[in-house]
Formats: structure tokens, C-alpha cells, sequence
């Protein structure tokens, strides 16, 4: 549970990393 947890959590920092670093260069 403790794996499952942290992949979803690490797959949403991605995501918002993604889009942060997206809204700032466009």
C-alpha cells in the first residue's frame, strides 16, 4: 500500500510539475 501510495503521489507532482513548467514557457 505504502509503494501504491507513493507512485500516485510522485505521478501527481509529475502532472503538476508538468503543467506549471508548461504555463511558464508558454
Amino acid at each position: 500500500m505504502g509503494i501504491m501510495d507513493g507512485f500516485r503521489l510522485d505521478g501527481e507532482v509529475a502532472v503538476v510539475t508538468g503543467a506549471g513548467k508548461g504555463i511558464g514557457r508558454a
